[in-house]
């Protein structure tokens, strides 16, 4: 056996919502866009938020907590996440400080994370 997973199609969403209830004293999970982001997010500091394909578990959403990150978006397995997930996340994790979008130099989450200003709401400052 090489790995533990329900069915191919749920895999993300079973691996989010087992997340979530391992550490739901730290973390909240949103499924429809997916992301995970810390359920305590101080006022005046800026949000950090990351994401990326899943597959590497728990990779993006294993550094949301204190200190670290404030979101994170999983795409599906070795797939980037979408800008309207990033947006979503980001907009969960700002507290009016703005955000900054830690990106990996992969292509897909380069080329996806270059939207987000132009389709950011005007009051979050990225």
């Amino acid at each position: 056996m090489k790995k533990f997973l329900n069915t191919v199609d749920t895999v993300l969403s079973d691996s989010l919502r087992g997340f979530g209830q391992a550490h739901a004293d730290i973390v909240a999970v949103n499924f429809e866009p997916s992301f995970v982001f810390r359920k305590t997010r101080p006022k005046g500091k800026v949000a950090l938020v990351s994401g990326g394909g899943s597959g590497h578990e728990p990779l993006h959403a294993g550094f949301v907590g204190y200190g670290m990150l404030d979101a994170a978006c999983p795409g599906q397995v070795f797939t980037s996440p979408t800008p309207d997930q990033i947006n979503a996340a980001a907009e969960a994790a700002d507290t009016g400080a703005g955000v900054l979008f830690i990106v990996k130099n992969y292509s897909g989450d380069v080329m996806n994370l270059r939207w987000l200003p132009s389709c950011s709401p005007d009051s979050m400052p990225v």
